[in-house]
């Protein structure tokens, strides 16, 4: 029972100290972790909670004191503790005290297996290892390591908050950089409530990213969703009832109630997805802008993502900024001007980079700009040295207006992208009779509309499949890739199909459940699976099919950004091939006129349009409507089609040319000279390469009763047969496959990756370093000298602070195991041999028949080596304290060094960074320790004495 005033510990998060009950309501009670500045809720039956009883002979601290307790009574539910003429209410202890029962296991003759204790030993030590990475809670994230998302992702995660604006072009990964930021800030604890808010089209494919990229579980609220909440408890905020929520515009524009609870809820991280369509001006702002803005202003971190290149439209990129800073980017003239001059030394920066001369008119700029800097004037000279060239660039870079707050990265300059080919399949239009022209242009009509109409498709005697089948026996070997514009297509290719052709096909759209989706792509992507895999619209969101090279476009989106997402399913980072991609169209039909344009006028089959936006909103209108006509009557209309390719063509090449000339080559430099660009890629090369850590997952999963089977290579099935216990998640459905192997779960995305930060592997190492399996045991060495016995006590190390502070990348909850011996002596250099450790298992010991001499032994062992643990803390908490000053005044050197010469940097980023050096330099030397484990080992001729 819980009463007010208890205290209670964590067993999930024993670092948190102990805990107070604050108030019990219901099923439901409340505990306050006050040294840690935490408030958590629990549901009584499911509470991972422990009362926190000292016995007699253990000494306790409060009120300034501290005693050995003598006696234990109970007033009113409450414990009071009597010894040495003091006394003490629980509630009056003090919030760290020394809390372990592994002792008293022990000497009671309560011991598990040996091998249980290695794995707790061996957990802590790897938890630990992982915990200080740059990578944690990415590990198991199924990410391709590739270094440009790797440096966003690593400098935006480092900011304190982030607040940044990612541009990359189109198919470049923006999603996942946010994705990699989202998953770092939660894991460290920087953010624990976090908003993802997006146009209605986009909200199943974040929620699928997330889930599967970065086992991150979101909740898709709407208007129904918030309707039963309220009416499971009235009164209440639903945004409040989870911690990680998705929402689409459209829902809350519909409800004005809705979006004021939105933002009363309180986020620490909101990321906007298609930023472009937040709408303002100097003189107003769209309903969209409007909301975000006064979010932004409430929610510390702030993600922004939008794929239009500044050149295309400078005031709306000011627009996005001003979201992030709305101090620094206040003015739009002064915003306007600015960009102006960091494009002249773009140019420039262009020649320091390639090591060309500089003109009088370069040394007249850089001499304007670097004014304050007379020792790098001082090198303008007519040829420069490289290495003065490159102090330039870097100065250059310093003083970029947007560096920090927006990344910007290109696919030429990336690189490693294979061509793409387009093949027509233009069918005679004489084919057709009339109602088939009428059934096509219908068609495309509902393919052009947002969202499509229902339409009832027969494709039995459409000449488009015969061209697909004919495709299909012609590359006997390959994999396509068929996406469509809705479910009702590919249903109807399905049917049509079925007996046309005997290659095996999947069908991959939104009527599937997310478990038969990823069934259905793990179908195509085995070798010897599917040939042919159907998509409607969603099979070109946040899939990785790159395995395949043939993309078949059944119809066109009017979308130039739609049709990109489609080609860019197969045209990504790592594909080997080229990609050949098949356009199937009936030769004069509204199909072909968009292919045509497509094509022609923006060359969109053959490289990626960065301005394909901004030509849909110059000719989307005309061309949909000239499509139309000309489908119906092709007499006259050639001309004015070419016409309008020809204008189209001239105004790709107009806003082509803008963006390169206009491209702001600091900006892409800027990420270069951040402190953290390289840590992110660093870790993972350290990290990802690991046979220990899988064997030791394998033997983890183990302990409760999961059977680890080979089902191919680098794929193991998990079966939870003897599961010992319905704590462990993933298991709700039966046995589930994995792999280790991160190249392999890139291409089989039905496969978690396992590593220490998958919450399977998490789940698993809180059960047992929460719970008391393997922290007391009792073992035979005969390797041992003569009449031998050792204790082996593992401390663990503990800094219980905020966890926004994230201490843990400094000193993590750190294992400090001590031997000592029978004569109180410390034995640094003992391990267990392996002899006794693989005969362990079959030595049958009953412990219990020693309590006596445990008893007498073990209390004043475990006195020495808490003393030892002691002294060894000291040094760890040191080295930690100084690795946090070290990192912070750096730091904080580099930020105050950059808002010498760069507006961007604010007083308050680096009020922030001080703050969390002076809390940090606080908090570490104050961890604790706490008893973890024991170990009794013994060589046998000490037991025939006893």
């Amino acid at each position: 029972m819980f009463v007010p005033g208890q205290r209670w510990i964590s067993t999930a998060e024993p670092e948190l100290g102990l805990g107070t009950v604050l108030r019990v309501q219901g099923r439901s009670v409340q505990v306050l972790f006050a040294k840690a500045g935490v408030l958590r809720p629990y549901a009584m039956e499911s509470a991972p909670l422990v009362r926190a009883e000292f016995r007699p002979g253990q000494r306790i601290a409060g009120k300034g004191i501290s005693f050995l307790v003598e006696r234990v009574d109970v007033r009113e539910g409450l414990l009071v503790y009597r010894g040495e003429g003091r006394e003490m209410e629980e509630g009056q202890l003090d919030d760290e005290q020394a809390v372990s029962q592994a002792d008293d296991r022990l000497i009671g003759g309560r011991t598990d297996p040996v091998s249980h204790f290695e794995q707790r030993l061996d957990a802590l030590r790897r938890r630990a290892e992982a915990r200080r990475s740059p990578s944690w809670g990415l590990g198991a994230a199924r990410v391709g390591l590739v270094p440009h998302q790797l440096r966003v992702a690593g400098i935006a995660s480092a900011r304190r908050p982030p607040r940044v604006l990612l541009a990359d072009e189109v198919g470049l990964g923006k999603t996942i950089e946010a994705g990699m930021i989202l998953a770092r800030q939660l894991a460290t604890g920087r953010a624990s409530r976090a908003l993802v808010l997006l146009p209605d089209t986009l909200v199943y494919q974040w929620f699928v990213e997330l889930l599967r990229r970065f086992n991150l579980s979101f909740a898709i609220y709407d208007e129904e969703r918030c309707e039963a909440l309220e009416q499971s408890e009235p009164g209440s905020n639903p945004f409040e009832d989870e911690q990680l929520v998705i929402a689409d515009f459209a829902f809350l524009a519909s409800s004005p109630k809705r979006a004021q609870q939105l933002m009363d809820a309180g986020w620490d991280l909101l990321v906007v997805d298609e930023a472009h369509h937040l709408e303002w001006t100097p003189e107003a702002a769209s309903p969209r802008y409007s909301l975000v803005e006064q979010l932004a202003a409430k929610t510390p971190g702030v993600i922004l993502l939008t794929a239009t290149p500044e050149q295309l439209g400078r005031s709306g990129h000011f627009a996005r900024l001003r979201l992030l800073d709305p101090q620094r980017y206040s003015d739009l003239d002064a915003y306007l001007a600015e960009s102006e001059g960091f494009q002249a030394l773009s140019q420039v920066a262009d020649r320091l980079t390639q090591g060309l001369p500089l003109t009088v008119e370069d040394r007249s700029l850089l001499a304007s700009v670097l004014a304050d800097d007379a020792e790098l004037t001082g090198k303008l000279a007519e040829t420069l040295a490289p290495e003065h060239a490159r102090a330039i660039l870097a100065a250059l870079i310093d003083r970029h207006g947007t560096g920090r707050a927006m990344f910007r990265n290109r696919r030429a300059g990336i690189g490693g992208f294979p061509q793409r080919v387009p093949a027509w399949h233009l069918l005679d239009a004489d084919m057709l009779d009339d109602s088939q022209r009428q059934a096509l242009l219908a068609e495309f009509h509902a393919d052009i509309q947002q969202p499509p109409p229902a339409l009832t498709l027969d494709y039995a005697e459409d000449p488009r499949l015969q061209a697909l089948v004919d495709l299909l026996e012609a590359h006997p070997q390959a994999k396509f890739l068929l996406i469509c514009r809705s479910q009702a297509k590919v249903l109807a290719l399905e049917e049509a199909l079925r007996t046309r052709t005997g290659a095996g096909i999947a069908r991959f759209h939104e009527g599937l459940g997310i478990v038969q989706r990823d069934r259905n792509a793990a179908f195509f992507a085995q070798p010897d699976g599917a040939r042919l895999l159907l998509c409607s619209e969603i099979g070109s969101e946040g899939r990785n099919f790159q395995f395949a090279h043939h993309l078949v476009l059944w119809d066109l989106p009017l979308d130039p950004d739609l049709l990109e997402q489609r080609i860019g399913r197969l045209d990504r980072i790592g594909q080997r091939h080229d990609i050949a991609i098949h356009v199937l169209a009936v030769e004069g039909s509204a199909q072909h006129v968009l292919a045509r344009w497509y094509d022609e006028g923006l060359d969109a089959f053959r490289v990626s349009p960065s301005d394909g936006r901004e030509l849909l909103r110059r000719y989307g209108e005309p061309l949909a409507r000239l499509a139309d006509e000309h489908a119906r009557s092709a007499d006259g209309r050639d001309q004015e089609l070419d016409v309008l390719i020809a204008e189209t063509r001239a105004s790709h090449e107009e806003l082509a040319a803008l963006i390169r000339e206009g491209r702001d080559h600091l900006l892409e430099l800027a990420a270069s000279r951040d402190l953290h660009a390289e840590e992110l890629a660093q870790a993972f090369r350290r990290e990802d390469i690991d046979p220990a850590r899988d064997t030791f997952i394998q033997r983890l999963l183990e302990q409760f009763g999961i059977h680890a089977e080979e089902l191919g290579p680098k794929v193991l099935l998990l079966d939870p047969q003897y599961l010992s216990t319905d704590a462990l998640p993933g298991f709700a459905e039966g046995p589930i496959s994995v792999t280790f192997d991160r190249d392999t779960a890139l291409a089989r995305e039905e496969l978690p990756l396992l590593r220490l930060d998958h919450p399977l592997v998490l789940g698993a190492m809180d059960l047992v370093l929460s719970g008391e399996q393997g922290n007391a045991a009792f073992m035979v060495d005969d390797a041992l000298g003569p009449r031998s016995a050792l204790l082996q006590a593992v401390f663990v190390l503990e800094c219980v602070a905020d966890r926004a502070l994230d201490a843990e990348r400094f000193l993590p909850v750190l294992p400090l195991p001590v031997t000592i011996d029978t004569r109180l002596a410390e034995r640094p250099d003992f391990q267990p041999s392996e002899i006794a450790l693989r005969k362990a298992a079959d030595r049958n010991i009953e412990v219990a028949r020693y309590r006596k001499f445990l008893n007498k032994l073990v209390p004043p062992m475990l006195e020495k080596a808490e003393a030892v643990a002691a002294a060894q803390a000291q040094e760890r908490v040191a080295e930690a304290t100084a690795l946090a000053g070290e990192t912070l005044d750096a730091d904080l050197a580099r930020l105050q060094a950059l808002r010498a010469v760069n507006p961007s940097i604010s007083a308050a980023e680096i009020a922030l960074v001080q703050a969390e050096r002076n809390a940090l330099l606080d908090a570490l030397p104050k961890a604790r320790l706490r008893l973890d484990a024991v170990r009794f080992v013994v060589s046998a001729d000490f037991l025939a004495l006893r």
